[in-house]
């Protein structure tokens, strides 16, 4: 999820409507996923809640936070744009409209990826330091701490940027967003907020998910010291499989932000980076499928649940045959 009227890699907002994916392209490719995606995210988020255990697990508690995130953006921002898909430019909007919208694309996208690198970040607490959450105060301080600050941090960063900037935004009557941040023309604020908010997270997860990978194979060759490897496996499997997913799918463009960061000229590589762009908003689509696949215990619960309807289904013509015959 990019804002192009901010970015550093894309300047002209036209690319989102005139641009080598047609809007029908894009318009059905994310209604298809959008449609399921929302019923996957309310059943997650209905399954994870709804069990106390579930609810109080310390490792669940950044998955549900970017539910919400999801469902939120699913809801607001989604719709709009499969409506800009079908009505084009015509679509008459407001600034208001346009700079909250541009506020939702691009916060709350950069919200989403520093959330799972903390998560990333946190999985090494859990899995090898548990002791450290041994008391409330230490959870409150190593685990809930850091979710609220991050919340804070990125809602009143970027509203200051969208609706209280030192330098004047512009309104875009072409283009997806129609919108395009003043303080994104100074140098020293594009470099901080692209390392610090797009860069930074997309390495931490991996430098952590990897780092993860290689403690738990040295822990398991350790005999002396070993893991609790089926207490872990899920959290690991989790960890990886959503990193797998934010880094194919966030990090073609924040390899091409950064590139741009550095001096590379903006007409190198657009069509790349507009795939990128388009390849970003399915991170909000495909996050709550990929974190369904990484509870085996719900796909247990599923598989068992479709055997037992099967069965009633298969043997119910018989019952009804048996009734006949006896009346007869």
């Amino acid at each position: 999820m990019l804002d192009t009227d901010n970015s550093t890699t894309i300047n002209d907002s036209s690319i989102v409507s005139v641009g080598l994916i047609l809007p029908s392209v894009k318009f059905w490719f994310y209604l298809i996923f959008l449609i399921p995606s929302i019923i996957c995210t309310l059943f997650l988020l209905y399954y994870l809640l709804s069990n106390r255990n579930l609810r109080r697990s310390l490792n669940n508690h950044v998955i549900i936070v970017l539910l919400f995130t999801v469902l939120f953006c699913e809801v607001t921002m989604y719709p709009w744009m499969l409506y800009y898909f079908c009505k084009g430019d015509s679509w008459q909007r407001s600034y208001i409209f346009c700079s909250i919208w541009a506020f939702i694309d691009w916060a709350f996208y950069a919200m989403q990826i520093m959330l799972f690198a903390w998560a990333s970040i946190e999985r090494h607490i859990l899995i090898f330091h548990h002791t450290w959450l041994s008391t409330k105060r230490k959870r409150f301080f190593l685990h809930y701490l850091p979710i609220a600050l991050i919340l804070i941090y990125y809602h009143i960063f970027y509203f200051i940027v969208y609706f209280f900037s030192p330098r004047e935004n512009d309104f875009i009557d072409s283009g997806m967003i129609c919108f395009s941040v003043g303080l994104y023309d100074l140098m020293v604020f594009r470099v901080f907020e692209t390392m610090i908010n797009n860069i930074l997270p997309d390495l931490s997860i991996v430098i952590f998910s990897m780092s993860l990978i290689i403690r738990i194979i040295r822990q398991k060759q350790r005999m002396n010291q070993p893991i609790r490897w089926r207490q872990c496996r899920k959290m690991t499997i989790q960890l990886l499989s959503i990193s797998f997913l934010y880094l194919i799918v966030t990090g073609p463009n924040a390899f091409m932000v950064f590139l741009y960061m550095c001096g590379l000229p903006n007409d190198v590589g657009v069509n790349f980076t507009e795939y990128a762009v388009f390849l970003t908003y399915f991170i909000v689509l495909l996050f709550p499928f990929v974190s369904m696949l990484s509870m085996p215990e719900l796909l247990t619960k599923i598989k068992a649940t479709i055997q037992l309807i099967r069965p009633a289904r298969l043997l119910s013509p018989e019952i009804i045959n048996m009734e006949n015959m006896r009346k007869n």
